[in-house]
Formats: C-alpha cells, structure tokens, sequence
C-alpha cells in the first residue's frame, strides 16, 4: 500500500493505492490520526479510488480516525469507494457514518459548501 498526503487549504487529501490490510492498515491509522493530531487541519479526505480490496483491520482504521476527527472536530470524508471497499462498508452497516463522496473532485467540491453525501 501506498500512501501520498497533500495539503489543500485547511485541509489534506490522504491518497491510498493499494490493498489496506492487517499489514498496511497502521500505516494508514498513523497517516490519519497524525493529520488530526497537527490540528490545523478543518477536513480530511481519504481518496480511495486506488483500492480495490479493505479488510476488518483497514476498517478499524477508518472507524477510529472519523472519531478522532469528530472529537477534534474535523470532518473525516472517504472519496472514489471502489466495489470492494464500498461493500465491505455496507456489510458491516458503517457507510452512512462516512460522509461518501464518488471522486476526490467531488468532495473537494463539497469542501466549501454544506456536507453532502452520495452512496
């Protein structure tokens, strides 16, 4: 897995390629959570347009990182969810607590306006 950030405005956008697994998902929580414990950060998008396959540990990640996010009061959004992530998600019955966005375009659209969600 591979992991690039790059800041836009009071935000950052996490880009995952690759399988997040229980190899690869710390890499992922410590990216998530040391942008949250920066705080200067308002909203954090993880583009997971490259990622075709999540597990439980990957998810884990995700889930502690929108807590943290909520607590500090930063807004967590997942962009580009392929099938695989995307089901997974359904599965367990955690993405309606994501706010979903299909691209990383979109959701930096959404970045200035109200929070919008799309399955």
């Amino acid at each position: 897995m591979e992991i690039d950030i790059r800041q836009v405005g009071e935000g950052s956008v996490v880009r995952v390629a690759g399988d997040i697994d229980m190899s690869s998902s710390p890499q992922l929580r410590e990216a998530i959570l040391e942008l949250l414990r920066n705080g200067s950060r308002i909203k954090i998008i993880v583009n997971m347009e490259k990622v075709d396959y999540i597990d439980s540990s990957g998810i884990a990640s995700l889930v502690e990182g929108l807590q943290v996010a909520r607590r500090s009061k930063v807004k967590l959004l997942l962009a580009g969810l392929n099938e695989g992530p995307r089901y997974v998600l359904q599965l367990t019955r955690l993405l309606d607590l994501f706010e979903v966005h299909s691209s990383e375009s979109e959701a930096l659209s959404a970045w200035a306006g109200p929070a919008t969600s799309s399955p």
